[in-house]
């Protein structure tokens, strides 16, 4: 095992160095570093806590004229660190549950990535349900702040690289589909009526996007702010709220543009049958 430093670029182009605890091993042919333990930033290192961490590891080995048979402090014993499990743990199961952890690995198919794709997608809703927060602020709660299953530490690239692939893969709402017939089933709900609406959100920016068909574009905004770029954004719901799907489109798109789309998506789940 080794002490290595690593570096990532936030978001505003300042570099930031993370120091982890690795060890080496073959994948494959290959020899891949493995982060054993996450210490965190450089520059909010716990320097007296790595003192204490040599320090015993001389006692145990019986350097530097320490005896190896002494107890260490505290009985040898010492809590250098804690992070809460129980409301990822509650959200986890009900991952499992409605599938979308297999959702999520049926779309993706059997592409390797260096990162786990799934746990990163299950870490940022789980930011999003107890600790709202950016993209970065996210990554770093996943690696620092919270027991994330099957995952020792993420950025915030790989965030953003995870949504990407998301969005890249789930074209057909697959994954949508997956888990609102996990629901449906789960809470026997009724599907001979839905509720649909719309609404847009706006985005602090000069301009819309360039080309000819921009996504983020002008339009008449619900929130009273038609002088910025926005997009539209379209929810269908069960009679009970329970969400079924969701649709983004460009922010000038009219509804009445937006309704045979609609219908014909929804007929294509079959939700009576």
């Amino acid at each position: 095992m080794y002490l290595r430093t690593t570096q990532r670029r936030n978001k505003n182009g300042t570099t930031v160095r993370y120091v982890q605890l690795a060890h080496n091993r073959r994948v494959n042919g290959t020899t891949q570093a493995e982060v054993v333990h996450n210490f965190g930033r450089e520059d909010h290192l716990d320097a007296d806590g790595l003192r204490r961490l040599v320090a015993s590891i001389n006692r145990y080995l019986g350097e530097d004229g320490a005896d190896a048979t002494a107890p260490a402090a505290g009985g040898g014993l010492e809590v250098t660190g804690s992070r809460p499990l129980g409301a990822v743990w509650l959200l986890e199961g009900l991952w499992r549950q409605l599938e979308i952890d297999q959702a999520l690995k049926k779309i993706l198919g059997a592409r390797r990535f260096r990162t786990d794709v799934e746990r990163v997608l299950f870490a940022l809703a789980a930011n999003r349900a107890i600790a709202p927060a950016s993209k970065l602020s996210a990554a770093e709660w996943a690696g620092r702040d919270a027991v994330i299953p099957g995952l020792q530490t993420m950025d915030e690239d790989q965030a953003y690289r995870a949504m990407d692939l998301l969005v890249e893969a789930d074209a057909q709402a697959e994954v949508q589909e997956a888990v609102f017939f996990a629901v449906a089933n789960l809470l026997n709900l009724e599907v001979d009526l839905l509720f649909f609406d719309t609404t847009n959100t706006y985005f602090e920016r000069d301009e819309p996007d360039a080309g000819e068909a921009p996504f983020r574009a002008y339009g008449k905004s619900k929130d009273h702010r038609d002088d910025l770029p926005q997009i539209t954004i379209g929810l269908a719901v069960t009679k009970e709220g329970v969400p079924v799907r969701c649709w983004c489109w460009p922010g000038g798109t009219s509804d009445q543009a937006i309704l045979p789309q609609v219908k014909d998506d929804m007929r294509d789940w079959k939700l009576g049958a």
